[in-house]
């Protein structure tokens, strides 16, 4: 009798499953994976990628002092290595702006290129900087915007010999922090409990309570300059066109999704990405109202951290584990 207890047991769980798959196969299925694999000879968790005023030529970073350099578009990519001492590092931004380029990274790093990346100079930072740099912005010449992991906000003139404090006072461990085209910030606590808003005249952030009982996992800025926000359990959010302070009615790209939801990206103003954990990548051409699945990309064994489309036919996903994928616009189907 236990055994055939047991055994119902199973089977429920099994149905369960089952009835939980069909739920998400609901989400209609893009009809041509405009993703290419793109193999990297690393298998470390990657942050970023960013290219040149050449757009052949492109650089990912991550972590254990990862650098990579691609010189064919993003086809290919060869390591690269910094005397950087033996201290391991955690390369967590790059940006380029022409051939002038930097690199943030932990514990303490930040690094300045004026030749695309031939050589690397390492900028000294100041003891009392508080926090650790965590993202860069190449502004222009001698010029950049960097903000630490405790959501302190710097900028240079002169190619980092001296930095301007653009806030009062740090807003705490931040989960991620985000730029907006026109220099707004919005950054989440490292507990995904609240978020802070800042944007350039004010001397200090805006704190803001999360609109409902899920952690907020990521958060950023639409084409059109409005927040939107992932939180747990696949949920997305944008705040109202008409009013910045009020937030539009929670959607679910795929609903029920056992896979968390990571970042988000436009490619066009319309055309929005979704990434999340165990390869789960969704499309949105609607601009967020309606969602398709992308589940030639469901076999990649990676959690997908971050999309980056540095213009409507140059995009990247990276991710766990060395993983890179590349937009090709090329494939029949793609838009």
């Amino acid at each position: 009798m236990r055994s055939l207890l047991r055994n119902l047991q199973k089977l429920g769980v099994l149905l369960a499953v089952v009835l939980l798959c069909v739920a998400c196969s609901k989400v209609p299925t893009i009809s041509e994976n405009p993703w290419e694999i793109i193999n990297l000879p690393t298998d470390s968790n990657l942050s970023d990628v960013a290219f040149t005023g050449d757009k052949n030529h492109g650089w990912i970073v991550g972590s254990n002092t990862t650098l990579l350099e691609s010189t064919d578009g993003g086809e290919t990519w060869q390591p690269k290595v910094l005397d950087l001492g033996e201290q391991k590092y955690r390369f967590n931004s790059v940006s380029f702006s022409g051939k002038e380029g930097w690199i943030a990274g932990q514990p303490s790093l930040l690094l300045h290129t004026t030749d695309e990346g031939q050589t690397w100079s390492r900028i000294t930072l100041s003891e009392k900087l508080p926090g650790n740099p965590n993202t860069v912005l190449a502004l222009g010449p001698d010029s950049a915007e960097m903000t630490t992991d405790v959501g302190a906000i710097y900028r240079t003139s002169d190619g980092g010999k001296t930095w301007k404090a653009m806030v009062e006072e740090a807003v705490g461990v931040v989960r991620n922090i985000s730029r907006s085209d026109d220099g707004k910030y919005v950054a989440v606590s490292s507990r995904g409990n609240f978020y802070s808003t800042w944007e350039p005249g004010q001397n200090a952030w805006t704190q803001h309570n999360r609109n409902s009982s899920r952690r907020v996992q990521n958060m950023g800025f639409t084409k059109d300059g409005r927040l939107w926000m992932l939180a747990r359990g696949g949920q997305l959010q944008f705040t109202d066109p008409k009013d910045p302070e009020v937030w539009l009615d929670a959607d679910y790209p795929e609903f029920s999704t056992s896979w968390g939801l990571l970042d988000v990206a436009y490619r066009t103003p319309e055309e929005v990405w979704v990434a999340g954990g165990s390869g789960n990548l969704l499309r949105s051409l609607d601009g967020g109202k309606t969602w398709e699945k992308d589940r030639q990309v469901e076999d990649v064994p990676s959690n997908l951290y971050r999309i980056v489309f540095l213009s409507p036919e140059q995009g990247f996903i990276i991710g766990q584990n060395g993983t890179v994928l590349k937009y090709n616009p090329n494939i029949v189907g793609a838009a």
